[in-house]
């Protein structure tokens, strides 16, 4: 290709293919959590997995939840927890035995496989509608199986065998039940479940077996709706009615279709074929965990487990999980926490002491749906989920967004820790005692002008006159906002970079970034200036070096601001140690399941690909040695830019910039020399510009709708952008537990 002046970027693709060698497979039963197949379409949804146990061997379990069940706790104070909800289970006639594989298909959201048991053959499919509350299974037997079958089981009711079959359960609140199975009219059938001593708490399963005309198939239609009422029997029993009387083909075409758009929103492609697959798994994990018309993402999704986090988690988790959103062009996952925090702003007021309610509002650590969580020393969480609320607007530009949730929330925010500066005799203002998130955290260590709550601060009032000149709007609190900035204590520094607070040195390992937050994710402090960018460097290696108490998310943000230093070799580096962390299905797992650092994963990712902090747009900024071939295409910037780029032999070949809103753009190519830019589709002369010996910017006057495209000197290349060929792939690594693939066998093509 070359010299056609009308030449635009395409995507080239054979996207089931594509997704094929990125699927989830087991060539066994998974046999726990920490390997399950999951489903889900934002609410409800099932960990799928069986037991080893010889009374159980005969047991496919579906282990169902529904984020927004909670119930009241009666054992102690405290927010309303998640609660497990049962299982159904699928009891077949003989023990599952050998061939045995089970494959997630990530391109149709859907469970398929083939279950050998010691009597027959059982074939299944299972999925969440992408547009329905409702999860079908679809079984075929072998006549040997004739009599498998579905079973509900309320969590009272599930087996000790499998109730505890990932350990006993020490630590999450379990509220007492009462459980009533009743059959309704047209073959509907119900389990209500009533929450002790709540008169409204609880939740309603209702279930339709469907028996083909032909064979031996037949389709489960099962729906889960919170609370028990009468209201709540009906809404569930008529999501199971629609979803069995449409005809299935047809439901199941609009729940693929669904998924084939959402896909198709953005695409990226690396030669590491492990995290290539890691990171499409992210992506199907994130629509499956969410919706713009969802509860917002909490620590696990759809798929409760035993654990001492079952809520939602502010100093870290909603926030990481929530990353990888903006630059995947996903927004609509987005929406979710941004109508969270939105209907529940009378409960962020009232989270901070009752003398500021006037002008304040704040976000403590943990709470439920209702985000009623009283702020005490660990100031900063609200401010920091204001950060994402603010990517959501600056990769989206949506002013209206801006004026009516963001700038408001954020107001009440800064305004909050305004009322706690206190001026010392050094003539600035500092922050008295507070939290630094998971320093110290069992010895509740605070500490004085904490790292994470003057960069959030310092953010905050910079954001907030940003927001008020670009809403041409002359807020009266500009001027102390102003004053602010002027006179607030610098971030404490000493050898080691970046303290934890003043007088507070990281002393011991710590396994969040807390004292890091102006790096990443705010970046407050860049790395074009020489001394910046050592004191970045320094403070990153002292924090990795000190090596104790690191988790997975540690090294997700590590990776992150390794990215932001442009050192490509070590971010990949530590995205390799995360993968020894997470579990065979990509979940993840401390003292329980939380899900928010494979998500981390994913943004780190991006971070390496494509960066737009700070008014400038970074492509491939951060790429290893080792990843001569990369590709993304309509991956998002901030400005509301869709950029696209293809890498091959170590060198960026092409740029592709679409303005979705008329900003200003100032891209950095990598380039050096004469590069050439065009409007895409028109036959505009190319305009050239000299960057010499410096991998400099390029500033392009793009209005709303139109793209640029830019190329080095030469002729206009090949714009077409094609999956990379990475060498060695391991082709379905994920799913069950298959450390073999690492090493090319069994020795397969790729399909």
């Amino acid at each position: 290709m070359s010299g056609n002046e009308t030449e635009t970027v395409r995507l080239e693709l054979d996207w089931e293919r594509f997704m094929a060698d990125n699927d989830m497979e087991w060539v066994v039963k998974p046999v726990s959590w920490d390997e399950g197949a999951f489903i889900g379409n934002g609410l409800i949804g099932a960990m799928i997995y069986g037991e080893e146990n010889a009374r159980k061997r005969n047991v496919l379990r579906f282990v169902a939840g529904r984020t927004d069940v909670t119930a009241t706790r009666t054992d102690c104070a405290g927010f309303r927890p998640r609660v497990p909800i049962g299982e159904l289970d699928l009891e077949l006639e003989g023990m599952i035995y050998h061939p045995t594989s089970l494959r997630l298909d990530l391109w149709h959201a859907e469970l398929r496989g083939v279950l050998t048991t010691t009597r027959g053959e059982v074939r299944v499919r299972a999925f969440a509608h992408s547009e329905a509350e409702v999860m079908a299974i679809e079984l075929e037997t072998t006549e040997g199986e004739a009599d498998a079958r579905l079973v509900w089981y309320a969590n009272s009711e599930v087996d000790p065998v499998l109730k505890h079959a990932d350990g006993i359960n020490m630590n999450q609140y379990i509220p007492a039940e009462t459980v009533d199975k009743t059959a309704g009219s047209g073959g509907i059938s119900f389990s209500v479940q009533r929450y002790a001593p709540s008169e409204s708490e609880g939740c309603v399963t209702a279930w339709k077996e469907i028996r083909a005309s032909e064979g031996r198939r037949k389709i489960w239609y099962v729906s889960i709706v919170n609370g028990h009422d009468e209201r709540a029997k009906e809404q569930a029993a008529a999501a199971v009615r629609k979803a069995s009387e449409n005809g299935f083909g047809a439901w199941v075409g609009a729940h693929r279709r669904w998924w084939h758009r959402y896909y198709r929103q953005s695409f990226v492609s690396i030669p590491d074929g492990r995290l290539e697959s890691f990171y499409w798994i992210q992506m199907y994990k994130l629509a499956s965990a969410t919706r713009a018309d969802r509860p917002l993402i909490d620590n696990q999704g759809p798929w409760l487990a035993p654990t001492p986090w079952p809520g939602i988690w502010f100093n870290m988790n909603v926030q990481m999980s929530y990353s990888p959103v903006y630059a995947a062009n996903r927004l609509e996952i987005g929406e979710s926490l941004v109508r969270a925090l939105d209907e529940n702003r009378e409960h962020l007021t009232a989270n901070v002491p009752e003398p500021f309610r006037h002008d304040s509002a704040g976000l403590g650590r943990s709470c439920s749906f209702d985000l009623k969580s009283e702020v005490d020393d660990e100031v900063g969480n609200l401010a920091w989920i204001c950060h994402n609320v603010w990517r959501h607007y600056r990769y989206s530009m949506d002013d209206e967004m801006l004026r009516n949730v963001l700038y408001p929330i954020l107001r009440g925010s800064v305004n909050y820790y305004i009322h706690l500066l206190e001026e010392e005799e050094d003539g600035r203002l500092h922050l008295p005692p507070t939290i630094s998130p998971e320093y110290g955290s069992f010895m509740r260590t605070r500490v004085r002008d904490c790292h994470y709550d003057l960069a959030l601060l310092r953010w905050g009032c910079e954001t907030l006159l940003a927001i008020s000149e670009r809403l041409g709007e002359a807020d009266p609190l500009c001027w102390k906002w102003l004053h602010v900035l002027d006179r607030l204590a610098p971030l404490p520094v000493d050898e080691t970079g970046f303290m934890i607070g003043r007088d507070t040195p990281l002393a011991y390992g710590h396994r969040h970034f807390s004292h890091l937050l102006a790096v990443f994710p705010l970046h407050l402090i860049g790395c074009d200036k020489e001394e910046d960018r050592e004191l970045i460097a320094t403070s990153f290696r002292h924090w990795i070096g000190k090596e104790g108490d690191l988790r997975g998310f540690s090294l997700t943000g590590a990776a992150s601001i390794a990215a932001t230093l442009g050192w490509g070799n070590e971010a990949l580096r530590l995205l390799q140690a995360l993968l020894l962390i997470v579990k065979p299905n990509t979940m993840y797992k401390e003292a329980g399941p939380v899900i928010e650092t494979p998500l981390a994963g994913a943004e780190a990712i991006h971070d390496m690909l494509l960066q737009s902090w700070g008014g400038t747009i970074r492509i491939f900024p951060a790429v290893p040695d080792e990843w001569r071939e990369a590709a993304f295409h309509d991956l998002r910037a901030e400005g509301a830019f869709l950029v696209s780029a293809v890498r091959s032999e170590g060198r960026t070949r092409f740029i592709r910039v679409k303005s979705l809103a008329g900003e200003p753009c100032i891209v950095r190519t990598g380039w050096t020399g004469v590069v050439r830019w065009r409007k895409a589709g028109t036959a505009v002369p190319e305009a050239t510009v000299d960057l010499g010996t410096q991998q400099g910017e390029i500033a392009l006057n793009l209005q709303k709708g139109e793209e640029a495209i830019l190329y080095p000197d030469g002729e206009l290349p090949d714009l077409r952008i094609r999956p990379v060929s990475p060498s060695a792939r391991p082709v379905r690594y994920f799913g069950g537990h298959k450390p073999w693939r690492l090493y090319g066998f069994p020795f397969r093509d790729r399909e």
